[in-house]
């Protein structure tokens, strides 16, 4: 599913990004541009992040 229209960004995306190590939705936005722009995904964004760190 699609988390930030503006970059065209998945969920899935995200996911993979943060298994590569991102921990910081700034490190997401320089990945992949989520959350970059007019910010709506930011709070989807920190908790996927958030999910990952609690596992």
């Amino acid at each position: 599913m699609y988390i930030c229209l503006c970059h065209g960004v998945t969920g899935d995306l995200v996911n993979e990004i943060v298994n590569r190590g991102a921990r910081s939705s700034k490190e997401i936005a320089a990945a992949c541009g989520a959350g970059s722009d007019c910010g709506r995904c930011r709070r989807t964004v920190r908790a996927i992040i958030a999910q990952h760190s609690a596992t």
